[in-house]
């Protein structure tokens, strides 16, 4: 946890090239390579994909691990000065599930946070979770509907759920049966590729 916070810091005092298109992920430790080198976690792995065709894409990852979206409510603005982004994606969420936190109080953090963005110029995107299912049906279902609410009320993109083309693969995940592998992080920059692409290709056609 020390370690990654070390890296979050860093990250915030390295010099962003002023004319990038900058994509600022917030999310907690499945965006922050938990287990894994930080070069080998989706984040930089988009990075490196996306530079293949446009150099000028820059990935800022302010993610620790351990967030929710309380805790990348309070730090979000403070982000948004720093880099001013033109793509913010929000991967928070699971460990509010993960504690048992009120659903409504989760959408309203998502919902906050994806209009300081945008009121700051930016786009959002929302990278859904969701949990076990020993949490009962009926926190499952108001888990999963907080997201699309959010969603739904603010504009914003939703990818429903980050970890799909992995989740019913034990072997994709670590041993503690939650933070993916190595091998899992192509697939996750796979399922959202699409998605950073076409932010990328709107904003990149509009400023031409």
């Amino acid at each position: 946890m020390r370690f990654l916070t070390i890296i979050y810091a860093l990250t915030f005092l390295a010099p962003i090239n002023a004319h990038a298109y900058k994509v600022l992920v917030v999310g907690d430790s499945i965006s922050a390579a938990y287990g894994l080198a930080e070069d080998d976690g989706w984040v930089a792995l988009a990075e490196a994909r996306l530079q293949q065709v446009d150099p000028d894409v820059s990935f800022i990852n302010a993610s620790i691990s351990g967030d929710t979206t309380g805790g990348g409510l309070r730090r979000l603005p403070a982000a948004l000065d720093r880099f001013e982004p033109d793509l913010v994606v929000i991967e928070l969420g699971g460990n509010d599930g993960l504690r048992g936190y009120p659903p409504q109080v989760m959408q309203q953090n998502l919902e906050s946070m994806a209009m300081l963005a945008k009121d700051d110029g930016a786009d959002v995107l929302f990278l859904g979770m969701q949990i076990p299912t020993n949490y009962g049906e009926a926190y499952l279902r108001l888990f999963s509907s907080a997201f699309e609410k959010a969603a739904e009320n603010t504009n914003t993109a939703l990818l429903p759920f980050f970890l799909e083309p992995i989740a019913t693969e034990r072997g994709y995940f670590q041993r503690d049966g939650i933070h993916p592998t190595g091998d899992a992080q192509p697939l996750l920059v796979e399922h959202v590729m699409p998605l950073l692409e076409s932010f990328i290709t709107n904003k990149t056609s509009v400023t031409d």
